[in-house]
């Protein structure tokens, strides 16, 4: 059976969210696809409870949290979820509308296509020392679910981007030890996280040190923690119960690579108008794209959201004159929201 629908967003985390509220709030319904099992994309699935403090008029905000509030404030407009599945195929027909299929058989025949699809099909970085594999998943982790379980451990945090600082600022003070590695002593995290960092590094409770790591030893049977050369080539044990490695994602763009997309390395071009690519009908939002002066912020992704959703509006609906209405004071928006007056 072929889904006729208006549009459909691939990619399910907060811009693809935001983008059906900005839909729903023109009455047009979506649909939307992930290749995840839940919604959320990276904020879900790696740091569910990394704190996010530049939502306007959140002063903090967990990622799995900013998820839950945008699913709450969707619910209005009952958005169609196809989730564990990956878009294919997209074709454009002579009739000017695509025809799109998933890795599990669904097929659409919509007017528009929204990208919202982040980084694109994404693992994490994985730590490839002699001895890691086997345990992976247990002791050997890409991302903090609960970081309550994490208080007096003995902790190691691979990395040196924003996400290793983060959490090692978030769980000083909880966990008995955090050992911050990073193979080189320049980091890519916000200088303001670093200096904090560096100001906390008491050699006890929060150790910095710089190397790279060569394989998991064991004690016992159970896990002991990792072996490192420093950058002096010294050989160092740093034990640990559990290990954390936070290198960023392997991002692969996939099939959306051979739709004929104006790509630069792995970003869509875009307008700025409409935020349409290159093929009419079809929009780029969130980290997915790329324009002079583009920044890459959900708040970022929201602004392209909105724009792109009054876009979507004039390709199916040419005819209808574009109006901007207010939430607060809009009896129409109220009614789509429901909101009793």
């Amino acid at each position: 059976m072929t889904i006729k629908t208006d549009v459909v967003i691939i990619g399910a985390g907060p811009c693809g969210l935001f983008q059906v509220f900005e839909l729903g709030l023109l009455d047009i319904h979506a649909h939307v696809v992930d290749s995840l099992q839940q919604v959320g994309g990276q904020c879900s699935e790696l740091y569910p409870e990394k704190p996010i403090y530049d939502i306007p008029a959140l002063p903090v905000c967990g990622a799995q949290e900013l998820v839950d509030r945008l699913m709450q404030q969707i619910k209005p407009f009952n958005p169609d979820f196809h989730l564990g599945q990956t878009v294919t195929t997209l074709d454009k027909r002579e009739d000017g509308r695509f025809t799109l299929e998933t890795s599990s058989g669904t097929r659409f025949d919509t007017a528009t296509v929204i990208l919202a699809a982040g980084l694109g099909a994404f693992q994490p970085r994985r730590l490839r020392a002699r001895g890691a594999p086997e345990w992976e998943g247990r002791n050997i982790n890409y991302r903090i679910r609960d970081k309550e379980a994490l208080k007096g451990k003995n902790i190691i945090i691979l990395g040196g981007g924003d996400s290793a600082l983060d959490w090692t600022l978030e769980l000083h003070g909880k966990a008995q030890k955090i050992t911050l590695v990073h193979r080189r002593t320049e980091y890519r995290a916000q200088p303001a996280s670093v200096s904090k960092m560096k100001e906390l590094a008491d050699g006890e409770t929060l150790v910095e040190f710089q190397g790279r790591v060569q394989s998991v030893f064991e004690q016992d049977g159970a896990f002991g923690g990792l072996e490192i050369a420093s950058l002096d080539g010294e050989h160092h044990h740093l034990e640990a119960d559990e290990v954390f490695a936070f290198w960023g994602l392997s991002p692969a763009l996939g099939p959306i690579a051979e739709w004929g997309l104006d790509l630069d390395k792995r970003q869509i071009h875009v307008d700025t108008e409409k935020f349409q690519t290159n093929i009419p009908g079809l929009f780029a939002i969130g980290d997915i794209n790329t324009y002079p002066g583009k920044k890459k912020l959900i708040l970022s992704g929201f602004h392209e959201g909105a724009l792109a959703a009054f876009a979507v509006q004039q390709h199916i609906r040419p005819d209808q004159k574009v109006r901007l209405q207010y939430t607060t004071t809009s009896p129409l928006m109220h009614k789509r929201l429901g909101i009793e007056d």
